[in-house]
């Protein structure tokens, strides 16, 4: 049987039910369209961002701790691998930092995981991150504002949503820069009003765009059901 053909054989038997493991996983931006019919379990450090995560999605495990040493520990386990680690030591704000003299190294986790999944696993992986203030020391590829690295191609992407601290011209648009924020953010599709988490709007801030994240799983989804027919076909299964 050619490629083509158990590809879509595979494709006709919905065989894309994926084990997805979500590290440092927020409230679940990139989680948000990702459906019901993955086991998906989630590692956020935080346990009052971990109950926000638990109650906007029921169905996927949730683990409270260290999404850096689970990952070590059980990558072997998953099909999918999404790590979002954290992005202030990378990002171009640390040049008004340091000149501010608030000056602090990169954190090299970020390497660390990189390095891990691009020798040792065998399902698909992205590490996404901000662009950052120096040469990438492993080359990524580049999508959208954000840097990616990955066993599969990332489609070119543009959040629809800008929420940086300065993301619109208040002037022309007669409001300020808070009430900016707070309509780009809504566009995520979060109510977070319930919860009594302090810092709702970083917590919306850190947060990938849904669109992009379940336009990423559909590239996973699709380089996983390619590599399994390409196992079938030279196994002969």
């Amino acid at each position: 049987m050619c490629l083509m053909a158990v590809l879509m054989l595979n494709l006709a038997k919905n065989n894309t039910e994926m084990k997805i493991l979500n590290l440092y996983a927020g409230i679940g931006g990139n989680r948000k369209l990702w459906g019901d019919i993955h086991h998906i379990t989630a590692v956020e450090l935080d346990p009052r961002i971990a109950e926000i995560y638990k109650d906007l999605y029921p169905g996927d495990t949730v683990v409270i701790g260290d999404a850096h040493q689970f990952l070590l520990e059980h990558y072997m386990e998953y099909d999918f691998v999404w790590a979002s680690p954290p992005c202030p030591s990378h990002s171009i704000t640390n040049y008004f930092l340091n000149a501010k003299g608030i000056i602090r190294y990169p954190d090299m986790n970020l390497y660390q995981e990189i390095i891990l999944l691009q020798h040792f696993f065998q399902g698909c992986y992205v590490i996404e991150n901000v662009k950052s203030y120096y040469d990438p020391l492993i080359p990524p590829q580049v999508s959208g504002r954000h840097y990616f690295w990955s066993n599969f191609k990332i489609p070119h992407l543009e959040s629809r949503i800008k929420i940086s601290r300065m993301c619109g011209d208040k002037d022309k648009l007669g409001i300020t820069q808070g009430e900016i924020r707070k309509k780009e953010m809504s566009k995520l599709g979060f109510d977070l009003d319930k919860y009594s988490y302090p810092a709702k709007e970083k917590l919306l801030r850190n947060c990938v765009d849904p669109l992009i994240g379940r336009a990423i799983l559909d590239r996973a989804i699709e380089s996983y059901n390619l590599k399994s027919a390409k196992q079938q076909i030279l196994f002969g299964v």
